[in-house]
């Protein structure tokens, strides 16, 4: 075996906390739907009516999705992407050309300036046909150089790199390290400053877009000295700089067609123009920068359940079994009846988030991460399902499908495709701690030095003051609501009856946050590791906003004249659903497996059940867990391969 990586940066918990919450944005200067539903408080009025995007803004949106929608049909061949690994060169030009690099880019630097909402659309359209074009031109834009720049970049900045990136240039973000994930106090890669220029050292995994990019966005350590605060710091930086290669192109059990690779940085120097917002600002902008740009991933989610829905209904109207359609029966019609029910459901979240991202009026940290979580979740089980519709027939891959004469429906890969949106851009159980954090801030901010084993005795005291005014406010108003009145939210009565489920998130908002509380007073301290109580309490949340976001689709379609009926009756079957799913994780808050699971989980990593493994043979090859990553020059071939280079 080979030996362990010694150069692992050491850091507690605590330490590694304290860098996530540093980088925090803390304070709500804008009223959050999601963050009052876990507070106990249903504002619907934050939400209803449907906020609507401008008429300018749906013309040049519905323009360019025509566009789109041609290139794809006639362009891209999503057989070939999968067959090849690989995005033709020629696809990208074409995408170029189209203006799809710069869909969010300001018209002002060669973009289209489209609205959040229409690129969400667009990315929906475009990963409909390829989850790997989808994904190139989400982490392009989403996470890349533009929508950082838009944020922190100086006019200098993005008068110098956003209209290459609407036009031109294709770009990546580098965070993830080797041995560094979703912990980024570990950060290794340092960037030294030497008078006008920083020096860049250490290696990236995982950069999607990397081996094609032009440009980077790099997360960097500044080491503190005079002058220098120092800390994880943003840089812009020219992909073909002197120093950098591409060790490796990764490939994946899905996304085929992505550019990802494994980016070594030695003695890269970068100038001190190109360093995005102050020192120590880096984790900040990652952050500030993902609120919105976490929208992609349910965008090409819900792109994935329409597409999921018009297989499921082709092929099970199609398919007889036992004298009658696929779809006739039981068992499967409930699968297909929570294809549509969800998908519905997932354009309703995204819709309604990204029309308040574009509107400003909201805060949307917390509802971009339900979008993403719920999405992402979501997506993969309709997939699943329509798997299991297919049978056979959706185990097997489209090329051998077509070759023996069938449609070549691509249903295993699009599971595939799908599995990575659970991981990257956060994972659910890391989605689960940051949305649950956020959730508990109010909380937090009143009593989180009651909490603290760090506070002295008089700060406990004064927090406990603080806390003991904040919750006889709050505590009684948890009681009693409009969910309790049956006349409540009566003009969502309309054939079917809404309502009915509008009362039920309001009662069960009140009582998702008397759940928290007593969790809160349960285990104090501990409350932070408590990571299986938190993840049902966000899920819990996560149904709840979907439920919302449902019934307000729902009446703005009815309203405007547009399948109002047959909208209403899918919100009601998603919303009956949705209701037995938090039904079941309302049960799991307290009756639940999580004490005896840790005890096993010790028992395993202490060597106690080795037994069980025996009467295998592990195929694994020799290698260590996680690759050597120590700074120094490269001794790969640099595999980047610029399109049209």
């Amino acid at each position: 075996m080979s030996a362990p990586t010694e150069n692992r940066s050491t850091v507690t918990e605590r330490e590694a906390r304290q860098v996530a919450e540093a980088a925090r944005e803390r304070d709500w200067h804008k009223p959050s739907f999601a963050k009052e539903l876990f507070l106990g408080r249903f504002r619907l009025d934050l939400v209803h009516p449907h906020p609507m995007p401008g008429e300018e803004s749906v013309r040049r949106g519905e323009e360019f999705l025509a566009k789109l929608r041609a290139f794809c049909e006639a362009e891209i061949d999503s057989a070939r992407i999968e067959r090849e690994a690989r995005i033709p060169d020629e696809v990208v030009v074409g995408l170029k050309e189209l203006g799809a690099l710069g869909m969010k880019i300001d018209p002002k630097y060669g973009g289209l300036g489209l609205s959040q909402l229409y690129y969400n659309k667009a990315l929906a359209l475009v990963g409909s046909v390829s989850p790997a074009v989808g994904a190139l031109l989400s982490a392009h834009q989403s996470i890349g150089v533009p929508q950082p720049l838009k944020m922190f970049g100086t006019e200098e900045q993005k008068e110098a790199f956003l209209p290459r990136c609407a036009r031109s240039d294709i770009s990546a973000f580098l965070l993830t390290e080797p041995d560094v994930g979703s912990d980024p106090a570990r950060l290794a890669t340092t960037a030294v400053p030497d008078g006008d220029e920083y020096v860049l050292d250490g290696v990236k995994l995982w950069t999607t877009n990397g081996v094609v990019a032009d440009l980077l966005v790099v997360m960097a350590r500044v080491p503190k000295s005079e002058g220098h605060k120092g800390g994880i710091t943003a840089f812009v930086v020219e992909a073909g700089s002197e120093g950098i290669t591409v060790e490796h192109r990764n490939s994946f059990m899905g996304l085929r067609g992505i550019e990802n690779g494994v980016t070594r940085f030695h003695r890269v120097r970068v100038p001190a123009g190109h360093r995005i917002g102050p020192e120590g600002a880096g984790l900040k902008i990652a952050l500030t920068t993902l609120n919105t740009g976490r929208l992609s991933l349910p965008a090409m989610c819900a792109g994935a359940g329409k597409w999921c829905l018009k297989i499921a209904r082709e092929w099970s109207a199609e398919r007889e079994q036992w004298g009658k359609p696929l779809a006739l029966h039981e068992a499967v019609g409930a699968k297909i009846s929570f294809i549509a029910a969800t998908t519905f459901a997932l354009e309703a979240v995204l819709d309604l988030s990204s029309q308040m991202a574009d509107e400003d009026r909201n805060d949307i940290r917390i509802e971009a991460a339900l979008a993403k979580l719920y999405g992402s979740e979501m997506a993969w089980r309709m997939a699943d399902e329509l798997v299991q519709i297919r049978g056979g027939r959706g185990y097997e891959t489209a090329e051998s499908l077509k070759a023996r004469g069938e449609r070549a429906v691509p249903a295993e890969q699009m599971l595939r495709d799908l599995r990575i949106n659970r991981i990257f851009e956060g994972s659910t159980e890391i989605m689960h701690l940051l949305i649950a954090r956020e959730a508990v801030d109010a909380h937090l901010a009143v009593a989180g030095d009651l909490i603290d084993p760090a506070k002295s005795l008089p700060e406990k005291a004064k927090a406990g003051a603080q806390a003991g005014v904040f919750y006889a406010k709050w505590l009684p108003k948890l009681v009693a609501g409009p969910g309790q009145l049956p006349g409540s939210y009566g003009e969502f009565r309309h054939g079917v009856d809404l309502s009915t489920h509008l009362r039920y998130i309001e009662r069960t908002s009140r009582r998702l946050a008397r759940a928290t509380f007593y969790g809160m007073s349960r285990w104090q301290g501990r409350m932070e590791t408590k990571q299986g109580f938190l993840g049902r309490i966000v899920d819990i949340g996560a149904e709840l906003f979907a439920m919302s976001a449902a019934c307000v689709r729902a009446e703005r379609l009815r309203t405007r004249d547009e399948h109002g009926r047959e909208a209403y009756q899918l919100a009601d079957a998603f919303c009956r659903q949705a209701r037995v799913r938090v039904e079941e994780l309302f049960g799991r808050l307290w009756t639940n497996t999580d004490d005896l699971d840790r005890k096993v989980v010790k028992g395993v990593l202490g060597g106690a059940y080795t037994w069980l493994e025996e009467g295998i043979v592990d195929p694994s090859q020799d290698g260590p867990w996680i690759a050597d990553a120590t700074p120094g020059p490269s001794a790969h071939e640099n595999a980047r391969r610029p399109y049209g280079g």
